[in-house]
């Protein structure tokens, strides 16, 4: 694995910023972005990359690797919520473990994005149709969760609750948006995409490392907490995006040839959800802590993935 790599994603603007939250909060400094700017720049960072994906989009041609692609990452939410429910049983409340096992098989936008940028530093382009593959992968996962719970739960959970959870799981506002960008970028052409490209592209990463700041500070809030849960919600939020990652840079072999895209399908698989998840739990699984599975995913799994995870999937991805 290249060191240089490694190095400069650790010193990458975007990073470095989600750690000064994290250290903001640990010297008490009074530093925050406002809610509502936040709300705002989440919603402008799914639509940019939703608009750039179905520009992309709309210069390919439909072939089996796509349609390949596409059940290959479905197959991914499906697969991972499903076996990693029966680790977090042994050690947590189904509840728990079905809300976790959720978030680990469903996607983190952010994530996605960051890692957009990380390919184009190596002078690297995501091809358009990964964006429809992630919103894809969002709702299965939250499915799958609930199906689990129900299955393991004693406890009667009523229909109608299930029906609304899966409902919101493809209705979500994050895939919703991603969804509706990617095909507002399929159908605009160059000369009316042009228009609105200093917004879509120059603002980019501006925009991302602010909100990376905003991440790093809600992660140190809720670092403290989480530790009084013990090892293992650590060790499992520290290991299991490592070895999905790495599990699928390599099986990615068996439906795509294109680095970017095996690179993309690891980062899919070993991030996990803290916003569409989050949400649909709350709605059907209120006994789930938030408290357990927020934390895991956004200030541990988070961090993991952006520092040792891409380049050692972009690694796998280059040389198997």
């Amino acid at each position: 694995m290249s060191y240089n790599l490694l190095l400069d994603n650790l010193t990458n603007p975007a990073l470095l910023f989600f750690v000064l939250g994290i250290l903001a909060v640990y010297l008490k400094s009074d530093l925050e972005i406002p809610p509502n700017s936040s709300k705002f720049i989440s919603l402008y960072l799914l639509f940019a990359i939703g608009f750039k994906g179905g520009q992309e989009l709309s210069h390919e041609s439909f072939n089996s690797e796509i349609a390949w692609s596409m059940l290959f990452g479905v197959g991914i939410s499906v697969f991972i919520p499903l076996y990693t429910f029966f680790i977090l049983k042994k050690r947590l409340n189904i509840y728990n473990a079905g809300a976790i096992a959720a978030a680990y098989g469903s996607v983190s936008a952010v994530t996605f994005v960051t890692a957009v940028t990380y390919l184009e530093a190596q002078q690297l382009n995501v091809h358009g149709y990964m964006v429809a593959i992630m919103a894809l992968m969002e709702s299965p996962a939250i499915i799958v969760g609930l199906l689990m719970i129900s299955l393991f739960d004693k406890e009667e959970v009523s229909d109608i609750k299930k029906r609304t959870v899966i409902k919101h799981s493809f209705t979500n506002g994050s895939v919703l948006l991603i969804l509706g960008s990617l095909l507002i970028g399929f159908v605009a052409n160059a000369k009316q995409a042009e228009g609105i490209k200093p917004f879509t592209n120059d603002l980019f990463k501006g925009f991302l490392a602010i909100f990376l700041l905003d991440m790093g500070i809600t992660s140190g809030k809720k670092l403290k907490a989480f530790f009084s849960f013990g090892v293992f919600p650590f060790l499992f939020a520290f290991l299991i995006p490592l070895i999905n990652g790495s599990f699928f840079a390599w099986a990615s072999a068996f439906v795509t040839d294109d680095i970017t895209n095996r690179f993309m399908f690891a980062i899919l698989a070993a991030s996990a959800s803290y916003i569409a998840v989050p949400a649909a739990m709350k709605i059907s699984v209120p006994k789930a802590n938030p408290g357990l599975f927020l934390p895991m995913a956004l200030a541990i799994t988070f961090p993991v993935n952006i520092t040792i995870g891409m380049p050692l999937y972009f690694f796998i991805a280059q040389t198997t």
